[in-house]
């Protein structure tokens, strides 16, 4: 099982070049960043990983683009896969992203991972041009949009939220047909969300959960497994624990998921700052690798 790692604020001062770079070095497997364009100053709509009464992070309106800070990572390393955990997909033009992620794919030699999400700031994806009540409706919709630019010489499509003649979109991805997509998911009061899967299971390829346990992970797991049957689809489900803050950082608990046939887990690095970055990684090296 591969381990990778997850920098909450990959700016100038935790350099991706150089966080990705030494993380490579030590034999991570991957570097993935978050998103988000901006966050409104005033917003009606709970974080959900604020779960105290102090204000919400201060890294939510600090994030720099995330596919610039994988395309610097990516440049440095040549092995190390990259990815976006998550990606707000609402917000964007799907055939700007699809050129964004093409771009990044075919440079990086294939290592670009797509973790999408939806959003959780009704005000934020409203100024940006999201859907919020129906967002998911049009994430899916964007994703087909985005395929079609990567797999098809000559692509249109005429839709709720996207509409377009014939056009041409090149490069294309590295990796064939396309960069996998990956949707993420969190447990609330004790369960999955049915959805997240039959999403998988439909238009997905792979899966990014949190959870508090290898036993929540197993219960997604056999759902995931029982949707697919009922599909008749093989389970070609990618999973990618992403880690939060603080979780999975020895050997002990990474080999719980390594039993489950878990592909990676992904350890959120808690510093900041490029030198303590990389002082959290050497050590991490000796606790999880």
């Amino acid at each position: 099982m591969k381990v990778g790692v997850f920098s909450i604020l990959p700016d100038k001062e935790a350099d991706p070049a150089i966080v990705a770079k030494h993380a490579e070095d030590l034999g991570f497997s991957s570097y993935w960043v978050p998103d988000h364009i901006m966050l409104p100053v005033e917003y009606s709509t709970p974080y959900p990983g604020n779960t105290g009464d102090g204000p919400d992070p201060d890294y939510l309106w600090q994030m720099p683009d995330p596919l610039v800070a994988l395309t610097r990572a990516a440049t440095v390393t040549t092995r190390l896969e990259v990815g976006t955990a998550v990606l707000l997909v609402p917000e964007r033009h799907p055939v700007h992203l699809a050129k964004e992620i093409a771009s990044l794919d075919s440079y990086s030699g294939g290592r670009f991972h797509f973790g999408i999400g939806a959003g959780w700031n009704k005000e934020e994806s409203e100024i940006l041009g999201g859907d919020f009540d129906r967002r998911w409706s049009q994430v899916k919709e964007a994703v087909a949009v985005m395929r079609a630019c990567w797999e098809d010489e000559e692509s249109s499509h005429s839709g709720k939220y996207y509409q377009f003649p014939p056009i041409k979109s090149f490069p294309k991805p590295a990796q064939k047909p396309s960069p996998p997509v990956y949707l993420p998911s969190i447990m609330f009061e004790g369960q999955w969300s049915a959805r997240v899967f039959k999403r998988i299971v439909e238009w997905g390829e792979g899966w990014l959960p949190v959870v508090e346990s290898p036993d929540q992970l197993k219960t997604g797991l056999d759902r995931l497994s029982e949707l697919y049957q009922q599909a008749e689809k093989p389970n070609r489900c990618r999973v990618r624990v992403l880690g939060a803050e603080g979780q999975w950082r020895h050997r002990g608990a990474l080999a719980r998921f390594a039993d489950l046939g878990v592909e990676e887990v992904i350890i959120w690095l808690t510093e900041r700052k490029t030198s303590e970055i990389q002082k959290e990684l050497d050590l991490l090296s000796k606790d999880a690798l």
